[in-house]
């Protein structure tokens, strides 16, 4: 089944259309091939571009470059992230070693964009860890306390200091942190396609059918012919399983997200005029909830295990109308049609919330599983693995390979009923937050 390019998500409705696409149309062999031009992707062809300017390396995405997971999410350049199991006394030195990671992408990122001069609305805004229920004040304080032990800015707040920053009421209990940036994801990854090396070859629209390996080369099959290659990197993330890429230890979750038209003067004033900010729920199901440059509120309060290569308009309708009413619960002011538009994405995530940076065979490597990081530690690890395939070494790989590795995961139908269970469970425990 291939992936569809839809119009529905406001990210890249807000770019220019691109008109330099190319398709597959005759057999290809060459130096290195790349599966998936997310962050990732194409992180990983421009440092294989300037480590082997004489080599012919070949990107590829089933969809339009940039336009999958990496437009699709909600923006956010992570420092820290609290609902991931290392909040702990003694999981301290492995939420450190996180941390560490979360720190490189954050200067990955902040060096391409310095490099290219791009202009992707980045805000250093810090960010919000909110509830309404005052019975999470415990969460928020011993995060608070595994924040200021590795050196974290952090502010605890109440209703009347978010309702000031925020623009509602909604919440009552909420921990500011300094760190954390919010940018324009289809803005900054437009740029990483746009700042290509000459000698990348970027096809799109082009479906990996079957893949295998011939002697010294490695062989790919696409609907409209077959591309021969010395070494390739898979970096498409929430399709790896799909691939049989590390199968046993990754799985793709559905996440939703609208956004509102920008709110006139009049609606904006009414909410208090509050500076751009992100906010994460301290329940995992919970909303996430962002006021962007332009005056948009975005929403995302859904996770779903579903086909991960299509959703139906009808089915995303129906997100919508839940979409709609965690906008009105927030806002209640505000008009109940000013959703502008509602989209899918695709997240990988591993049982322990670690990610997958490896070799895993002769001249294969897979980098992925951000868990919701993808921004930042996916431009970082598509770097990383371009590196580590090119057999050179660096600090930043160093730091990378001390993470724990992701855990195993049972076969299905276990896991997909596992996962349900999980994520049902969960939702119960964060209705009041969605």
């Amino acid at each position: 089944m291939e992936v569809s390019n839809d119009k529905f998500c406001s990210w890249i409705n807000d770019l220019d259309p691109r008109t330099n696409i190319k398709s597959l149309t005759n057999d290809i062999n060459c130096d290195w091939l790349i599966i998936g031009a997310g962050f990732t992707g194409l992180s990983a062809a421009r440092k294989l571009g300037a480590i082997h300017p004489n080599k012919s390396i070949t990107l590829v995405d089933a969809q339009l470059a940039g336009e999958g997971a990496s437009s699709r999410n909600s923006g956010y350049l992570v420092d820290t992230t609290l609902n991931d199991g290392f909040t702990s006394d003694k999981d301290l030195e492995n939420y450190k070693k996180k941390t560490d990671i979360y720190k490189l992408g954050i200067e990955t990122v902040k060096k391409f964009i310095k490099e290219y001069q791009v202009d992707c609305d980045l805000y250093e805004s810090g960010k919000y860890y909110a509830s309404s229920k005052f019975e999470d004040k415990k969460i928020l304080e011993n995060f608070s306390k595994t924040l200021s032990n590795l050196d974290f800015e952090n502010e605890l707040l109440f209703n009347k200091d978010l309702k000031k920053r925020l623009g509602t009421d909604f919440y009552n209990i909420g921990l500011y942190t300094k760190g954390g940036i919010l940018l324009h994801p289809g803005k900054l990854v437009r740029a990483m396609i746009d700042t290509l090396p000459s000698n990348v070859n970027l096809i799109e629209n082009l479906f990996l059918i079957n893949w295998k390996i011939n002697k010294d080369k490695i062989i790919c099959e696409f609907k409209k012919g077959t591309i021969k290659t010395k070494k390739i990197i898979f970096a498409t993330n929430g399709f790896l399983k799909s691939l049989g890429i590390k199968k046993n230890y990754n799985f793709p979750l559905t996440l939703t997200a609208s956004m509102t038209r920008p709110l006139s003067d009049k609606e904006y004033a009414n909410i208090g005029s509050p500076k751009e900010w992100g906010l994460l729920s301290v329940r995992p199901m919970g909303a996430t909830v962002r006021m962007t440059k332009n005056r948009r509120i975005l929403i995302r309060n859904t996770v779903e295990v579903l086909n991960p290569f299509q959703m139906s308009k009808l089915e995303l309708e129906k997100r919508t109308h839940i979409q709609r009413i965690g906008i009105k619960k927030r806002f209640p002011q505000l008009p109940n049609d000013i959703i502008e538009s509602t989209w899918s994405g695709i997240v990988s995530r591993t049982r322990n919330s670690s990610q997958i940076f490896e070799k895993i065979d002769d001249n294969i490597f897979v980098a992925g599983c951000y868990n919701g990081s993808g921004i930042g530690v996916g431009t970082l690890f598509g770097e990383q693995i371009a590196i580590k395939a090119s057999e050179e070494i660096s600090e930043e790989i160093k730091i990378i390979e001390q993470k724990k590795n992701p855990t195993w995961l049972p076969p299905e139908p276990f896991l997909n009923i596992g996962v349900k269970t999980r994520l049902f469970y969960e939702r119960l425990k964060s209705s009041s937050e969605i």
